[in-house]
C-alpha cells in the first residue's frame, strides 16, 4: 500500500507539473499576441530559454536555498518513494520559472537578450527561493513568530504572493530601469497606442494559462490525499468573476477580457483552499476590476511602459490575493478559518520589499555593467531581427 500511495503521489504531482509547464506556452503566446509583430519571435524564444536557465539555477542552487534539499546523490537514492522528491522539484520549478516569464512580459520589445538571461539566473537561484523558503519551509523562524504573535501562520496555498506578487514586483524595477519603448510617449504628453499584433494569439495564451491554472492550484496539495474539490471550484469562480468584471470595466476590450480571468486566478491562489466559492467570486471580481483600472493608470497617467501589465496583473492582484485570503478565509465570511489578517498583510509586505530590493540590485548592476536595452536602431528594427535575425513571417526568401 505504501508503494501504491507514493506512486499515486508521484503521478499526481507530475501531472500538476506538466500542466504548469504547459502554462509557459501560455505566457509565450500571451506575450506574442500583445507585442508588435516585429517582436513575436523574441517572445517565443525568451520564454523557452528563460525556463531552461531557470531549471539550471533552481536545480543546482535555488531549490536547496528554499528547502535544504539537493540532488547530489546517486540515482538509487533519488529513486526513493518512486522518485517523489524529484517530481516535487519539477512541480515547484514550474512555479519558480514563472517569475522570469512574468518579467518577460513587462520588459518586452526593448530588452537585450543575454542580460535578461543573467537576471533570470540570479532571480531564480537566489531572490525567489529566499522568500519561498520563508513562506513555505519555515526559514528564519518568520512563520513561527507570526503564529506565536497572531495565532496563525501566513497562508499562501498556491502562490498569490510567493509566485505572482514576487514576479510582478520584481518586474517593476526592471521596467523602470529600462524605460519606455521609443515613440511610446512624447514630450507633449501624447501616447502612441502600440496595439497588440494578434488578438487570436493573445486569447490563445490566456486560454492555455487559464486551463493550466487548475493544475497550478489543485495540484498544490502535492499529495493525492490532500486534493480538494473546493480549490477547483474556487478557481473557477474567481476566473469567472475576473472575466465578467474586466468585460464591464474594460468596455468590451478583448485585451482586458482575456486578462480578466488571469487576474482572478492570480488573486485566488492564496486562499483557494479555505474560501467559500462566493467569496472566491468576489475576490476574482475585485482583481479583474483592479487590473483594468491599474493597467490604465500605469500606461496612460504614470507613463510606465509595462507592456503586458505584469505589475498590475501579478504584482497588485497577487498582493490583493494574499490579503484577501486573510479576509475571505475567515469563518465569518463562510471560509474554513484558521487564518489571521495580520500575518497575510505582513508577509505580503515582506515579499514586496524582498522583490523590489533584489530586483533593483540585479537589474541595477546589469544596467551599469553591460546595459539592459537595445539601442534605438535595433529597437526600431525589432527584437526579432536585431537578436534572432529573422521575423515571425518572412515576406520573401533571402537572396544568397
Amino acid at each position: 500500500m505504501e508503494v501504491l500511495k507514493s506512486g499515486s503521489d508521484v503521478l499526481f504531482i507530475l501531472l500538476g507539473g506538466i500542466m504548469v509547464l504547459a502554462m509557459h506556452s501560455g505566457f509565450a503566446f500571451l506575450e506574442l499576441g500583445t507585442v508588435r509583430k516585429k517582436s513575436q519571435v523574441n517572445a517565443l524564444v525568451k520564454i523557452l530559454t528563460d525556463f531552461s536557465v531557470s531549471t539550471i539555477a533552481y536545480f543546482f542552487i535555488g531549490y536547496s536555498i528554499a528547502y535544504g534539499i539537493d540532488f547530489f546523490h546517486g540515482a538509487d537514492t533519488l529513486l526513493q518513494k518512486n522518485g517523489y522528491e524529484l517530481t516535487k522539484f519539477f512541480f515547484l520549478l514550474t512555479f519558480a520559472a514563472a517569475i522570469p516569464a512574468i518579467v518577460s512580459g513587462g520588459i518586452a520589445e526593448r530588452a537585450k537578450f543575454n542580460p535578461q538571461l543573467a537576471a533570470t539566473f540570479m532571480i531564480v537561484a537566489f531572490i525567489y527561493p529566499f522568500f519561498e523558503g520563508i513562506a513555505w519551509n519555515q526559514a528564519f523562524g518568520v512563520q513561527a513568530w507570526l503564529k506565536a504573535t497572531y495565532g496563525a501562520e501566513f497562508h499562501d496555498f498556491a502562490g498569490s504572493v510567493v509566485v505572482h506578487a514576487m514576479g510582478g514586483w520584481i518586474a517593476l524595477p526592471a521596467v523602470l530601469l529600462l524605460g519606455a519603448r521609443h515613440g511610446r510617449y512624447n514630450q507633449q504628453g501624447g501616447i502612441s497606442a502600440h496595439p497588440p499584433s494578434s488578438i487570436p494569439f493573445l486569447a490563445l495564451g490566456a486560454w492555455i494559462l487559464t486551463v493550466g491554472w487548475f493544475g497550478f492550484n489543485v495540484m498544490s496539495a502535492q499529495t493525492i490525499e490532500n486534493i480538494s474539490g473546493l480549490v477547483a471550484i474556487n478557481s473557477l469562480m474567481a476566473m469567472v468573476g475576473g472575466t465578467l468584471v474586466a468585460l464591464v470595466a474594460g468596455k468590451n476590450d478583448p485585451g482586458f477580457v482575456h486578462n480578466g480571468p488571469l487576474a482572478g486566478l492570480v488573486a485566488v491562489c492564496a486562499g483557494s483552499d479555505i474560501m467559500h466559492p462566493m467569496g472566491a467570486l468576489v475576490v476574482g471580481g475585485i482583481a479583474g476590476g483592479m487590473f483594468v483600472v491599474m493597467f490604465t493608470l500605469t500606461q496612460n497617467r504614470w507613463k510606465i511602459d509595462d507592456v503586458l501589465g505584469v505589475w498590475p496583473l501579478h504584482g497588485l492582484c497577487g498582493a490583493w490575493g494574499g490579503i484577501a485570503a486573510g479576509i475571505f478565509g475567515s469563518q465569518a465570511l463562510g471560509g474554513v478559518g484558521g487564518i489571521a489578517f495580520m500575518p497575510q498583510l505582513i508577509m505580503t509586505a515582506l515579499a514586496i520589499v524582498i522583490a523590489l530590493v533584489g530586483s533593483y540590485i540585479v537589474y541595477g548592476v546589469l544596467k551599469a555593467a553591460i546595459g539592459l536595452r537595445l539601442d534605438q536602431e535595433q529597437e526600431y528594427n525589432g527584437a526579432d531581427l536585431s537578436i534572432h535575425n529573422i521575423t515571425s513571417t518572412p515576406e520573401r526568401e533571402s537572396n544568397w
